[in-house]
């Protein structure tokens, strides 16, 4: 049997997803004036990447949000070269992307231990900068949280990811009959009868113009990046948002996703992707589901059904179509089998790729030495 845990964000109140910092390297320290020497330079400010780290415990434990390296020594008779300043060090969780306040990347924290320099100490003084020292750099800093996950749940408000990644787990995750009840994302994690674990992000339901930030926009958007396949769930009925915007059955549906997701990042349609179909106990299903899956055979054709400037310049090839209903449970136990054999799949792709290439090079380097 397949267990499943689940990893929710409102154990620590409003989930955060980006902080803005203000941080300082420490000023060098000064040459004496007489003797000469050398200052000790000031300290320099990390983010480091630590565990069971948020972004929420960050701004509670420093409200001022201001990080500052310590001074460099002064140079004195009895030490000539002075004392290094401490370093600071910002503790932040795993998936953290730090950017300056001009949007450039500064570095990332893909991993525990993972260590970012964003605020280098100033250097001490020496005869050469007349025994003045230099102020360390000062600048804002961005945080900014990109969940990683195996999987990440795709879809448009009410499709039933919520409910689904429920059926797939005993947790109760809010859901409703109206739109954006999923507000912040949660990580589920699958755990098979070899102890193999997957983790599967619930993300917050998309709306059309979401790359351009209309409903959850971005903030949605960015937790796609880092996922290493996506699950696309549909409503196998179509859905409509409200009363005033058009009915889109499921292959709108899933074209209209990919634009989107193509719209804000094109190398995201790339990705490996399953579809899985939700609320196959609805009246009509099995025929509405036949006509999903002659409609994906042959995109092309029925784009005729799409607003010219949603029609995505590349289709997505399924790896996996499955059917499932989230209140039933019917097909909940295959989707975790495409799941799972998807990511092995990939995997070993992966590793056969690394192979060659470390191969080529081998071979590469003989040549070279002949």
């Amino acid at each position: 049997m397949v267990h499943i845990s689940r990893i929710c964000f409102r154990k620590y109140g409003n989930f955060m997803d980006n902080l803005r910092l203000y941080v300082r390297g420490g000023t060098g320290g000064m040459a004496l004036p007489r003797l000469g020497g050398h200052g000790g330079n000031g300290g320099d400010v990390w983010v480091v990447a630590t565990k069971n780290m948020t972004l929420k415990k960050v701004k509670d434990k420093y409200p001022l949000k201001r990080f500052l390296g310590g001074p460099g020594g002064n140079s004195s008779v009895r030490a000539l070269k002075g004392e290094r300043g401490k370093d600071e060090e910002i503790s932040a969780p795993v998936g953290i992307t730090v950017t300056a306040d001009d949007g450039s990347i500064l570095g990332e924290l893909n991993a525990e231990g993972d260590r970012v320099l964003v605020a280098k100490g100033g250097s001490g003084g020496t005869p050469y900068s007349a025994l003045l020292p230099k102020k360390g750099q000062a600048k804002h800093i961005r945080l900014d949280l990109k969940l990683i996950a195996d999987l990440g749940l795709v879809g448009f408000p009410n499709a039933g990811k919520s409910s689904l990644l429920t059926a797939l787990s005993s947790a109760t995750p809010q859901i409703a009959s109206y739109a954006f009840t999923t507000l912040r994302p949660e990580i589920g994690k699958l755990m098979y009868p070899d102890y193999k674990q997957i983790s599967l992000a619930d993300l917050p339901g998309l709306i059309e113009g979401a790359h351009i930030n209309k409903g959850m926009g971005h903030k949605f958007l960015k937790h796609v990046e880092r996922t290493q396949q996506l699950l696309f769930v549909v409503d196998v009925s179509g859905f409509q948002l409200a009363s005033k915007t058009p009915f889109r059955s499921a292959f709108e549906a899933v074209q209209l996703l990919t634009k989107e997701l193509e719209l804000y990042k094109e190398e995201l349609v790339s990705k490996p992707a399953l579809l899985a179909v939700n609320k196959m106990d609805l009246p009509d299903a099995e025929d509405k589901l036949e006509e999903l899956k002659v409609q994906l055979q042959n995109p092309e054709e029925f784009t005729n059904l799409l607003p010219d400037d949603m029609i995505p310049n590349n289709f997505i090839a399924f790896r996996h179509v499955i059917p499932v209903s989230a209140s039933t449970g019917f097909g909940v136990d295959h989707l975790k089998n495409c799941i799972r054999l998807s990511l092995d799949e990939y995997a070993a792709m992966e590793t056969s790729s690394v192979h060659q290439e470390k191969l080529q090079a081998l071979r590469q380097q003989s040549c070279e030495r002949l």
